[in-house]
């Protein structure tokens, strides 16, 4: 598989070439689950995930948990397995683990955030409460330059873990499933200057921006763009979604720094899961794939 280098690491900034990206080869391996060596990076993940809201959702022990089910989920990594994981990919039964710390506090955050949406509130507490029915919490991040044809694989080996489970008598029979990410916002000004960025005098006729792995995607036009491309699929079956604003968010203005981000929530029957593996897997091709 190969990964985007920034053009600038490997030519000067004035070469007739500047634009034309440059690739070198990465093999992405995936592992299991391993509590011995992917605590911490783990951790960084959620953290990552969770944004700034993540020092109250008890993240210490979600990393535990999740690394609890070493035959669920999947790692990726690119040297060997006892190396720190790039990304990361589990999922967790609500009910099972209710007494958890940290599911006791996300599921008091998914309700409180589901709020802003009366329907979505209101399926969710229902099923939450009902006790014929499986909630599953997917968990999935990856560092910020990771790229999104690794997700797909990663999901195809979820739908068979699952499979396997299920004929093993293990609690992972999932009536539905909630999916929370991450979005980033950005003003008619923060499009503008980044297009102009990076295709100097061509801003206003391609009316593109980047994404956050540095994939160019049309416009959005509410200006609210996914930190995970594959969300966009998702969203696509899920039968509630929602952006939330983080509960710690800092007031902004025209001098703060980084991304205007906020937090994804979306409710998802679990029958869909193979389906969404399908599609993710047609629409997230690697390059030079046909």
């Amino acid at each position: 598989m190969s990964k985007r280098k920034n053009q600038a690491d490997h030519e000067d900034s004035d070469s007739d070439s500047e634009n034309t990206p440059t690739f070198i080869d990465v093999d992405f391996d995936f592992f299991g689950l391993n509590s011995t060596n992917d605590y911490h990076a783990i951790k960084r993940l959620l953290d990552q995930l969770f944004g700034v809201d993540a020092e109250g959702l008890s993240t210490h022990a979600l990393a535990d948990l999740v690394l609890s089910q070493p035959d669920i989920g999947t790692t990726i990594k690119t040297d060997g397995e006892e190396s720190s994981p790039y990304a990361f990919l589990s999922v967790l039964n609500i009910g099972v683990h209710n007494d958890n710390v940290s599911i006791k506090s996300l599921v008091e955050y998914i309700l409180a955030k589901s709020k802003g949406d009366d329907a979505f509130h209101g399926s969710l507490s229902t099923i939450l409460r009902d006790p014929q029915c499986q909630v599953g919490l997917v968990l999935c991040e990856r560092l910020i330059n990771m790229p999104v044809p690794v997700i797909p694989p990663m999901y195809r080996m979820l739908v068979d873990e699952l499979k396997d489970a299920v004929e093993e008598n293990e609690p992972f029979n999932f009536t539905h499933l909630v999916f929370i990410s991450r979005v980033y916002k950005l003003t008619p000004e923060e499009e503008e200057a980044m297009a102009v960025a990076q295709q100097p005098g061509k801003a206003s006729k391609r009316q593109k921006s980047q994404n956050s792995n540095g994939e160019t995607n049309d416009r959005s036009p509410d200006g609210v763009y996914p930190f995970h491309p594959e969300d966009e699929e998702i969203r696509k079956l899920a039968s509630h979604h929602l952006i939330f604003p983080y509960s710690n968010a800092q007031p902004r203005n025209a001098e703060s720094f980084g991304l205007d981000t906020a937090g994804r929530l979306m409710l998802m029957p679990a029958a869909q899961l193979p389906e969404l593996a399908r599609i993710l897997g047609d629409v997230f091709q690697p390059p030079g794939k046909v």
